[in-house]
């Protein structure tokens, strides 16, 4: 077998279906996470998390000896920085997770090697990790090829979107971008544009931005047409009508580790002049309290109607539909908002997308929505469709089931 061709640093969301797709283009891949039980799960052709197709290109890639998972890195040819970037206090993007992964791989740099970040990162990121690496490794200073390439995939959709989506990469110097994008020609199928690093970066925080901004206008509709009783769904859709309008589709909030972060990053660097962004952030955020609250005012209304407390079903703790994704879930945040203001209730959660949780206790779908009085419905996962609902039940409906 040749020797290791890549090594990607973090095997999440974005790094394994990314190093299982490498891998099955025929190039070897060493993926590296700092998770034991992870890299065990991978070795052994398996995934520890749900996405469409990937299990069985981790099972084929594994079986035929292009991927394999360690936690620590060796020596290759291309470095992949794919960690996540969480927050630290204020909302203050935390680049400690790349700076470590990068620091991982220092001792096995060598001259013309390619080293691309790929987290979703602050503007300048990848000019500080080319300062860091410099400076503890001088005799490689001008020798190695630096980027930004960011993913730009939808969850449950990756691994064929990692192919064909258009990919922007961004080099240090005109070398280096040149490096980047040959190799990602070996299995991405888009068109791959090429700009400088800071210009990339921005872009995938551009893109997570927009889309924040594009959802706070639908959800601060959904508040409106609540207190005007208008029906918001029917509204959009008449709206939409119009050859230049595309109002989306209004929810509980915004979730996942994309769209509910990215425009942090911007808001934190430029407080002043991100007027538009931040307040979308507001809005998104506000839309989950707001949720939260209208559940709380429904199960007061029943007690004082019925007189005992309502049996709550909530539906769904991914950030979105037929995932098992719960980074930023407005869902989990309006599930935790509800039960701290009412320990004695009896509620019903449901989640079909993971097995078990280490705070709430998860039922089956069916069972939730037979008993409970109240069904609140945060996610639109493909299983809630399915059920027949009656005019017996309080149906709160935050992402449209109804109109489906």
């Amino acid at each position: 077998m040749s020797k290791v061709k890549v090594v990607t640093i973090g095997l999440g969301y974005i790094g394994l279906p990314t190093s299982a797709l490498i891998a099955q283009n025929g190039i070897k891949v060493h993926g590296v996470d700092i998770n034991q039980h992870v890299v065990n799960t991978i070795n052994k052709g398996k995934i520890h998390i749900v996405e469409p197709s990937l299990d069985i290109a981790v099972e084929e890639s594994v079986r035929k000896g292009f991927l394999k998972a360690d936690i620590k890195p060796v020596e290759a040819e291309t470095y992949l920085i794919v960690v996540p970037t969480p927050f630290k206090g204020n909302h203050e993007p935390d680049i400690s997770y790349v700076e470590s992964a990068t620091r991982s791989v220092l001792p096995f740099l060598k001259e013309d090697d390619l080293y691309i970040i790929e987290s979703t990162s602050p503007i300048g990121t990848t000019e500080k990790m080319m300062d860091v690496i410099y400076k503890l490794r001088p005799e490689l200073k001008d020798k190695l090829n630096i980027a930004y390439c960011p993913e730009r995939v939808l969850p449950g959709n990756v691994m064929h979107e990692l192919v064909h989506n258009d990919r922007v990469v961004g080099g240090v110097d005109e070398k280096s971008t040149n490096k980047a994008i040959n190799f990602y020609k070996q299995f991405v199928k888009g068109e791959i544009h090429a700009t400088n690093a800071r210009t990339a970066e921005m872009c995938k925080l551009t893109e997570n931005s927009s889309r924040d901004v594009q959802i706070a206008f639908a959800n601060e509709l959904s508040i409106i047409c609540d207190k005007a009783d208008i029906n918001v769904w029917e509204l959009i859709n008449l709206a939409n009508k119009h050859p230049r309008v595309n109002i989306l589709q209004p929810g509980c909030g915004v979730g996942g580790h994309c769209i509910a972060v990215d425009p942090y990053f911007i808001v934190s660097d430029y407080p002043m002049e991100s007027k538009i962004i931040g307040t979308a952030r507001e809005v998104n955020n506000y839309k989950s309290f707001w949720c939260a609250e209208k559940i709380q005012n429904e199960k007061l209304q029943f007690e004082l109607k019925f007189g005992r407390k309502p049996k709550v079903a909530i539906m769904g703790l991914a950030f979105k539909p037929n995932i098992d994704d719960l980074r930023e879930s407005p869902a989990k945040y309006i599930t935790q908002k509800v039960l701290q203001n009412d320990s004695n209730g009896e509620y019903f959660i449901v989640e079909p997308n993971i097995v078990t949780h280490n705070v709430f206790k998860l039922t089956d779908c069916k069972l939730a929505y037979d008993n409970a009085d109240i069904i609140v419905f945060l996610v639109a996962h493909k299983e809630f469709l399915d059920l027949k609902l009656s005019d017996e039940k309080i149906v709160l409906d935050f992402c449209g089931i109804k109109k489906r």
